[in-house]
C-alpha cells in the first residue's frame, strides 16, 4: 500500500504527517499556532507508528487539522485580523476546558473512523483530492470498504499499533516531555483564540494537562478496541465567553468547602465523589456556567449506573457506567436514594460556592439542581 501525500519518516522510522505552508501564509500560520517564530514553513506531526497502513489512517484527521490551520491563517491575512494580545497566565477553567477538548476530539476522531465506514473513506479521499493530490486513488476499490465499521483485519492492526502509540505517549508523560503534544496545544490555543507565551508557567501547565488527556484518550480508545462501550464526551472547541468573570470551578468550590471547617470524613468523601462524577461527565465547569441541562444529564447518567460493579466497571467513569447501563437495561441500577444523595451533594457544593464568593456577586445565578431529585419509594415501615 502506498503512502498518502504528506507522509514522511523521521530518523527512527516513525511516520509523520507533513504539509508545506504556502509562502504567503507562513507568517500567519506562525501567529495562529503561537509558535513565537516569524514564519512556519511546514506543519508536521508524528503519527506514532511505523506501519504504513496505520499511518494512512491516522494521517487523515491530522491533515484535516492542517487544513483548518491554513484556513484560519488565510482568514487572518484576508481580513487583516489583529492577533489576540500575548498572555502569560491561564485560569484553571481554561486549562481544564482545553485539555477536555483535546480528549473529546481524539475520541470523536476515533469514533468517526471506527463507525464511518465507506462514507467516511469517500469523504477523506475527496479531501485529499481537493487539498493534496487531484489524482489520488485508493489502492483498493471503495466498494470493498464496509458500509459501517471495520473489517476484523483493521481492528487487529489497530490493536497491534495502539500498543506502540500508547507506550510512546506514556513514556513522554513519565518523562514530563510536553513536546509530544506541542502541535495539539498549538491547535487548542488557536481554537480558543488565546495567544499564550510559550515560556510561561501556564504553557507548561497546559502542556502537562494536554499530555495527560492524550494518554487518557489512548487508554479509552484501547478499551474500545476490546469492545468496551466508551462514549465520546461533549466538548467545546471555541473560545471561552468570559474566562475570568464567571469565577471559580467546581473543584475550586469543593476545595474551599473542605477547608472551611472540620467535617465528618464520610461526608467529605461522599461530596468529593459526587463532584468527581459530575466532572467526569461535564468537565470541571465554572459553577456559574452550570445549567439545568447539566444537572438533568447528570441525573439521567446516575440513574443508569449499575448497582453491582465488578471487573472493569469498578474503575469506570460515570459516562462509561451509564453507557453500560443503557446497553444492559435489565441489570439492576442504583437506587433513587443514591441518585438523590449524589445530586444533593453537588447541589450543596454549588450553593456553598454561591454564598461564599466563588461566584462573583455581579454574576446572575440560580440553583440548577432545584427540583431535579427523583421520586423515592416510601418505606414500608
Amino acid at each position: 500500500m502506498r503512502a498518502l501525500m504528506g507522509l514522511i519518516k523521521d530518523r527512527h522510522g516513525t511516520y509523520c504527517a507533513q504539509q508545506k505552508v504556502p509562502e504567503r501564509l507562513q507568517g500567519a500560520v506562525a501567529r495562529v499556532l503561537g509558535t513565537g517564530k516569524p514564519r512556519q514553513v511546514y506543519l508536521k506531526k508524528s503519527l506514532g507508528t511505523k506501519d504504513l497502513r496505520t499511518a494512512n489512517v491516522r494521517a487523515k484527521p491530522v491533515l484535516a487539522g492542517f487544513d483548518r490551520v491554513l484556513r484560519d491563517a488565510a482568514a487572518t491575512v484576508s481580513q487583516a485580523v489583529t492577533p489576540p494580545p500575548l498572555r502569560r497566565t491561564l485560569n484553571a477553567a481554561e486549562i481544564a476546558r482545553m485539555s477536555e477538548a483535546l480528549y473529546g476530539k481524539l475520541l470523536a476522531d476515533d469514533e468517526a473512523f471506527r463507525f464511518g465506514g465507506r462514507a467516511k473513506v469517500a469523504e477523506t479521499v475527496e479531501w485529499i483530492r481537493r487539498n493534496e493530490n487531484p489524482g489520488f486513488q485508493l489502492p483498493y476499490p471503495i466498494e470493498s470498504v464496509r458500509e459501517h465499521g471495520w473489517h476484523p483485519e483493521q481492528l487487529a492492526r489497530q490493536k497491534e499499533h495502539m500498543v506502540h502509540e500508547l507506550a510512546t505517549m506514556q513514556e513522554a508523560l513519565a518523562l514530563g516531555d510536553i513536546t509530544a503534544v506541542e502541535d495539539d496545544v498549538a491547535l487548542l490555543l488557536a481554537d480558543f483564540e488565546i495567544n499564550l507565551d510559550r515560556k510561561s508557567a501556564a504553557y507548561r501547565e497546559l502542556g502537562m494537562q494536554a499530555l495527560r488527556a492524550y494518554v487518557r484518550a489512548l487508554q479509552a480508545i484501547d478499551k474500545r478496541n476490546a469492545g468496551d462501550p466508551i462514549e465520546t464526551p461533549k466538548f467545546t472547541r471555541g473560545p471561552l465567553s468570559s474566562p475570568v468573570a464567571s469565577g471559580g470551578t467546581l473543584r475550586n468550590a469543593i476545595a474551599g468547602w473542605e477547608k472551611e471547617r472540620a467535617r465528618p470524613a464520610g461526608t467529605v468523601h461522599e461530596y468529593k465523589r459526587a463532584v468527581e462524577l459530575f466532572i467526569q461527565l461535564h468537565g470541571d465547569l465554572q459553577v456559574a456556567e452550570i445549567r439545568k441541562s447539566h444537572a438533568r444529564e447528570f441525573r439521567e447518567a446516575l440513574q443508569m449506573v449499575p448497582s453491582v460493579r465488578s471487573g472493569n466497571l469498578r474503575e469506570a467513569t460515570l459516562p462509561e457506567l451509564s453507557a453500560w447501563g443503557r446497553k444492559h437495561p435489565s441489570e439492576p441500577k442504583v437506587s433513587a436514594g443514591t441518585v438523590n444523595k449524589q445530586l444533593g451533594a453537588v447541589q450543596a457544593i454549588a450553593g456553598w460556592a454561591h454564598h461564599n464568593g466563588v461566584i462573583p456577586d455581579d454574576v446572575p445565578w440560580a440553583d440548577p439542581f432545584q427540583k431535579m431529585r427523583v421520586e423515592e419509594e416510601l418505606s414500608s415501615r
